[in-house]
């Protein structure tokens, strides 16, 4: 059996890759950019460099900085509704995963109107909007390299999944050096998104040949460089290596699919605004444990792919470290609990079923090794309330 595998045109990656991007966009034919980004990449002055940088090259570019973490329903809006005024060929979306997904929304009821609940997942989204050209600042999403957004109805306190081709950035400036001012909090929550989606990606029902050479490359880049680019932020190789890997961790489960965390994290995001990246590392030890005796080779794959075990441990020792290792990172990580978080423990509990209904929704328990059913996922969370 073939897989289809989807991904950028073009891929520009290393060292100040991003200044290589009036060269990308006169490749693409696009002559008038708008930039989709937030008030931080204003702050730090990168979106204020990118503009500077299309001057020189005589292309001109408006900016919209007012996406958010979590992008929801209405915070696109303005940016649909300035694309969709405005003489404009292409976006430039700069930043996290946010200003990414934003982007990804925007593109498309930009050039095809509708609302964002019309592009919702079962819905196979393939026709064309505004080509995007990805720079990604943060090493975790991946959302430069996939054909993913997620963007959250503030009625119904859904994360809604969107996937199709038609969100796929249509180019991506993979430049190492814009992690570099990452502080130690979003450097720990991006990068264990990143190996969930490698993980995740390697063990989904849904993996072929070409995802698994890719997830096994990302655990391979993140296992070691985690902690240094925490420790030290200043660290360019391990700043570089977490930056790749969390490319090719993306591009690996946006053609593999991702699995049980992702679907048990969205509602936890949605209902509590945890930010996506932490809201996995929470819950990524639970259930790896939870799916484990599914697909014993192919987490001890992972632990082995991580550095943790070695190719003479056993099956049962390599996963028995890998759970010693995601349990160690998260509390080295300084990873929260939801409690130490700040979620109130019965509004937790309350909505426990509902969020086990949306993540089945979501689709993406469907492709764990281990299916569960809804009983099983609040089981699961229960799991993030240890009994004092």
């Amino acid at each position: 059996m073939s897989s289809q595998i989807i991904l950028p045109r073009l891929m520009q990656v290393g060292d100040n890759a991003s200044q290589e991007l009036p060269a990308v966009l006169h490749s693409l034919g696009c002559q008038r950019p708008l930039i989709i980004t937030d008030k931080m990449m204003v702050q730090l002055g990168y979106s204020s460099q990118l503009h500077t940088l299309l001057a020189e090259h005589n292309i001109a570019a408006d900016v919209f900085d007012a996406t958010v973490p979590e992008p929801t329903v209405s915070s696109i809006q303005a940016g649909v509704n300035m694309a969709r005024n405005g003489n404009y060929d292409c976006l430039i979306a700069l930043g996290g995963g946010s200003p990414i997904d934003s982007a990804k929304a925007i593109a498309i009821l930009a050039k095809h109107s509708g609302e964002m609940y019309d592009y919702k997942f079962p819905r196979q989204v393939n026709e064309a909007g505004l080509p995007i050209i990805a720079i990604p600042t943060t090493a975790g999403t991946g959302s430069e390299a996939t054909r993913f957004t997620i963007i959250t109805d503030e009625i119904s306190d859904e994360k809604m999944l969107c996937v199709g081709m038609g969100f796929m950035p249509v180019a991506a400036l993979i430049d190492y050096r814009l992690t570099l001012s990452l502080p130690p909090r979003t450097t720990a929550d991006t990068g264990i998104d990143a190996l969930t989606h490698a993980m995740e990606a390697y063990v989904s029902k849904k993996r072929n040949p070409y995802s698994d050479s890719q997830a096994l490359s990302a655990m391979q880049l993140i296992g070691p460089n985690l902690r240094r680019a925490y420790y030290n932020g200043n660290d360019q190789q391990a700043r570089e290596a977490m930056m790749l890997g969390s490319t090719l961790a993306g591009i690996a489960f946006s053609n593999a699919s991702v699995a049980l965390v992702h679907g048990m994290s969205r509602p936890i995001g949605a209902h509590f605004h945890v930010p996506h990246g932490l809201s996995n590392a929470m819950l990524l030890p639970s259930v790896t444990a939870y799916s484990i005796p599914a697909a014993a080779e192919r987490y001890a794959d992972c632990a082995r792919a991580i550095g943790i075990a070695s190719e003479q441990d056993s099956n049962d020792t390599a996963n028995s470290k890998l759970l010693d290792e995601l349990t160690a990172l998260n509390a080295e990580l300084q990873v929260p609990t939801p409690e130490q978080f700040g979620i109130e423990r019965q509004r937790f509990v309350e909505l426990m079923p509902s969020m086990a209904e949306q993540a089945l929704a979501s689709g993406s328990p469907g492709n764990n090794p281990r299916v569960p059913s809804a009983d099983e996922i609040i089981a699961i969370y229960q799991q993030l309330w240890p009994e004092s």
